[in-house]
């Protein structure tokens, strides 16, 4: 039986574990499990309700970062967590600033606000998303922008999840119409450009660009 991944193909925590499927050449079956209205039987699966969870063999797990843990260890490929402790743990941290710390403005104020509320029918929060650009994300991009450098990447010249998890709120935040300022932030801009022109990430883009170009569509015509 194959690995089956569930989630939503625009949550940043599913297209994260999407990434590391290809990197790691891990063969899979997406199945399509939106963050709300969840099904009973998906609480079998993610106890929580939240994507993305997984299925292999009889094991079920939730939870991005669980999971990316479980498929670094368990099966072949890139490895994505450095190549010591201290490796590992930096990009643990990394990963957990991504996941809990840049996602509240990139994501759940400016994403949700200007892509999923529009999709579900809902008003935009306009004033929660000017606040979250202008004033609550400039700090922690500051700081990404310190742990960068003039590196390629999170880990000098390798890859690792700290930097797919960066890159997926930020490709989040590109898709709600907010672009990094490449003057003020020069590495985490050229960071993006270098993530997103990876096969593994440039192949997943179109369906979410379709997605995202529909409810902009939308949203213009009932204006």
């Amino acid at each position: 039986m194959s690995l089956i991944l569930y989630g939503a193909i625009l949550s940043p925590f599913v297209r994260k574990i999407r990434i590391q499927l290809a990197e790691q050449n891990i063969e899979h079956e997406l199945v399509n499990q939106t963050p709300f209205m969840q099904p009973d039987w998906y609480y079998e699966i993610s106890p929580l309700g939240r994507i993305p969870a997984i299925k292999d063999g009889d094991l079920s797990l939730a939870d991005s970062s669980v999971i990316a843990q479980y498929l670094q260890e368990t099966r072949d490929g890139i490895r994505l967590y450095g190549s010591t402790p201290a490796e590992a743990a930096r990009v643990r941290w990394l990963e957990k600033y991504a996941d809990y710390e840049l996602a509240g403005p990139a994501t759940f104020k400016t994403f949700f606000n200007r892509v999923v509320h529009r999709l579900m029918g809902k008003a935009c929060d306009e004033e929660a998303v000017q606040q979250a650009v202008k004033q609550d994300l400039p700090p922690l991009l500051d700081y990404l922008e310190t742990q960068l450098a003039s590196q390629h990447y999170f880990l000098g010249d390798q890859f690792s999840m700290a930097d797919i998890a960066v890159c997926s709120q930020l490709i989040n935040l590109a898709h709600a119409g907010e672009l990094i300022d490449e003057e003020t932030w020069p590495a985490l801009s050229s960071l993006l450009s270098r993530v997103t022109s990876r096969t593994s990430v440039s192949s997943l883009l179109p369906a979410e660009h379709r997605i995202v170009g529909m409810v902009n569509g939308a949203s213009v015509s009932a204006t």
